[in-house]
């Protein structure tokens, strides 16, 4: 009964909490979300969706895990990427996620849901008329009975689903040419964890669990996997290439440099290596170390936008902006104005606290969050170049585009209100501040409601 009703306040509060949560830990990088989104390209369209409306999302999380919260939207953990080998296992759990979406799983929870609170009910009623009839233990018997029956019945709604999406996700495979090798390599790590945790192989462990066993899962896919032309097609090298590539550069950035610099030691001499170590040194403040792994790999790629974009946040971020110009320029240009690059750049221009460079910063902020509206940093950035011009209106605007997405709902409505009140009546940024406005206050609202 207690299980039941810590289940039933999670499901309840899910929809409230997963989002916020979700805001608070997203990653964003412009070289790992551009490898994401074409891995992720070919099984979208497989899926039968539009890939630019299919987001992949990478979580700050160490745990291996992916997950759909609603919309088009993947959330992948960090631990995931660091767990995986090759880009054909992420590739594995991308297409098992697109057939949850596919198949509306989230939007159908509450149909598993609502089954098992039928059960529940039924129980309870059951139990009322024992307890009448005098017999209180017998009461209490046809409660419990009723509330783990209403749990088991939810738990296998649940288990049905991920099978389905087992299901989508090798056909997605299938039809992108992608091996399902990938996927079964990364069942069989999921499985090598439950084994270490302990956790039972056996048919009675099924029963309280929402996932099927994994060994259950490896031998049915399997059948389908090996059946497939694409079985012994190996994973794309140009695609492994750039996956290395970010899982290093992702340990170099979440891990403890000591850490970082333990697996990726001295010794090795590859790009991922360096990458890996350059952000290590950055984080344990040895700039030099830093900027020298990041000169060997400009030397062998002098036009790589990333490298670029690394050397100058090195630069930037221990407090030589001006040195750090040229760099993110650059990147910033062979990147075709990345928003995230560009908002680095834009930083890196305000930082230089040189007024002759504000105009520039103004132009390339304003091209980087009219390319992606997501981009807190930029929005705070341009809103640093407003004020400083003396431009209130439009700084406050900024400060609710900022707000608004990080669910600041109070600050993005008071802001945006002040915005409001200095705009030209009608034009576009007047337009926009009470739409930033509207949007706070009905949050505002559904957040009063949901307590």
């Amino acid at each position: 009964m207690q299980l039941l009703r810590h289940l039933i306040a999670l499901i309840a509060l899910l929809a409230i909490t997963v989002q916020p949560a979700i805001a608070q830990s997203v990653l964003r990088d412009a070289e790992t979300e551009a490898l994401l989104d074409e891995m992720a390209a070919p099984l979208v369209e497989a899926a039968g969706l539009v890939p630019g409306n299919v987001d992949i999302v990478l979580i700050n999380d160490p745990s291996i895990n992916a997950f759909v919260a609603g919309g088009q939207v993947v959330y992948i953990h960090s631990g995931l990427i660091n767990a995986a080998d090759n880009a054909d296992e992420v590739q594995g759990v991308i297409a098992h996620e697109l057939g949850h979406i596919t198949g509306g799983h989230v939007i159908r929870y509450g149909e598993g849901f609502s089954k098992s609170a039928n059960i529940s009910i039924l129980s309870l009623i059951l139990a009322a008329g024992a307890a009448v009839a005098g017999a209180p233990e017998a009461a209490a018997g046809v409660l419990a009975a009723g509330q783990q029956a209403a749990l088991g019945k939810f738990l296998a709604f649940t288990r049905v689903q991920e099978s389905s999406a087992d299901a989508a996700g090798a056909e997605y495979l299938s039809k992108a040419g992608i091996s399902g090798r990938g996927s079964l390599a990364f069942f069989k790590k999921l499985q090598n964890q439950e084994f270490r945790y302990g956790y039972s192989q056996n048919d009675e462990a099924t029963f309280g669990r929402t996932h099927p066993l994994s060994g259950d899962r490896i031998a049915t896919l399997r059948e389908s996997y090996i059946i497939d032309p694409a079985w012994e097609k190996p994973v794309d090298p140009e695609i492994q290439r750039r996956f290395l590539r970010v899982k290093a550069k992702l340990a170099g950035f979440l891990s403890r440099p000591a850490d970082t610099l333990r697996i990726y030691n001295d010794s090795m001499t590859g790009i991922p290596a360096r990458y890996a170590r350059a952000y290590a040194h950055h984080k344990d403040a040895r700039i030099d170390k830093a900027l020298s792994e990041v000169n060997t790999l400009l030397a062998g790629a002098p036009d790589d936008p990333y490298f670029l974009e690394l050397k100058g946040q090195v630069l930037l971020e221990s407090g030589r902006p001006q040195e750090a110009l040229e760099s993110l320029r650059r990147a910033t240009d062979l990147s075709g104005s990345n928003s995230l690059i560009a908002g680095m750049f834009g930083h890196a221009l305000i930082a230089t606290e040189d007024p002759a460079h504000f105009q520039e910063a103004e132009n390339v902020l304003k091209a980087a969050v009219s390319r992606d509206r997501q981009n807190p940093f930029a929005w705070f950035q341009l809103g640093q170049i407003y004020a400083a011009q003396g431009d209130m209106p439009r700084a406050r605007l900024a400060s609710a585009e900022q707000q608004i997405i990080r669910r600041q709902y109070a600050e993005a409505m008071m802001s945006a209100g002040f915005a409001e009140a200095g705009l030209p009546t009608g034009s576009p940024d007047w337009l926009r501040a009470q739409d930033i406005g509207l949007q706070a206050r009905s949050e505002l609202e559904r957040d009063k409601k949901r307590r």
